[in-house]
């Protein structure tokens, strides 16, 4: 009788555990859902499509011939389709380091300049807020990489080995967090990215606005503060490894809807 009684115990707190941790989850769609309205970022999309359409830089023209990858100009569904290749480059590239490509070449600016600018600062605060307006041209479409081209290939699996790789001092990789079902941080669920519908939730919502600092996060950002989290070495803007794991987990989104522009804690 006292291992039944025990056996019970066990179930009830187990039981009780998994609908305290519901009720917290639904909580927390709840307050996005309320903030969803009137969501700040918003103003960052609408700041975008000035930039876009603003003559701005040393050849004074604007982004509007900008080839995201359907053709110069076209932004509707561009976004759910990269990390791509681009001949022109000769590199698969990600939204921002694309519009980066895309302000050199129209606009004058020095890439290389830009890439080394802080988050948040400068002309990278303005490849945020358009990387946040062409994405915002594509909620609601479904995510679908190519993957035709051995560049891509190859950064599917440079991505897919990179978001496996144990390191830094305390052993973390992407997996450790992401990496399995059900899994979360306090009151955080963490969305597993190897797979759909977690990567639609993880991959698809960014651009997003950070409510706990007031900015506006791009996927460059949040891959870079994952990898301080893990207290590995932060990686510089646009590099192969960032672009390698957005083609896993966007590749991995096949078929998941665009959240962006969403909004986060």
């Amino acid at each position: 009788m006292k291992h039944h009684a025990l056996a019970v115990a066990v179930v009830a707190l187990g039981a009780a555990a998994a609908a305290q941790a519901q009720s917290a989850a639904d909580g927390i769609a709840k307050y996005r859902e309320m903030l969803q309205d009137g969501n700040p970022a918003e103003l960052f999309e609408a700041r975008g499509e000035g930039l876009w359409k603003q003559k701005r830089g040393p050849k004074n023209a604007s982004l509007e011939q900008c080839d995201l990858g359907k053709g110069p100009g076209v932004i509707k569904g561009a976004f759910v389709e990269l990390p791509r290749f681009f001949k022109d480059t000769g590199r698969v590239q990600d939204l921002e380091s694309r519009l980066v490509t895309c302000m050199e070449t129209l606009q004058g600016f020095n890439a290389a300049e830009i890439n080394k600018t802080p988050f948040g600062r400068g002309e990278m605060a303005n490849v945020t807020a358009l990387a946040t307006y062409v994405a915002t041209e594509s909620k609601g479409m479904r995510f679908n990489l190519p993957q035709t081209t051995p560049q891509e290939k190859a950064m599917f699996e440079a991505g897919k080995r990179s978001f496996f790789m144990r390191g830094g001092t305390h052993d973390f990789s992407c997996a450790s967090c992401h990496g399995e079902d059900g899994k979360r941080i306090r009151l955080q669920d963490l969305p597993n990215l190897t797979k759909n519908p977690g990567d639609g939730v993880g991959f698809a919502a960014w651009p997003a606005y950070r409510v706990s600092n007031g900015q506006m996060w791009s996927m460059q950002l949040r891959l870079n503060d994952c990898y301080r989290q893990m207290r590995w070495p932060e990686p510089k803007f646009g590099s192969d490894v960032t672009i390698a794991l957005s083609v896993y987990m966007g590749v991995n989104a096949k078929g998941a809807e665009s959240a962006v522009p969403a909004i986060k804690r």
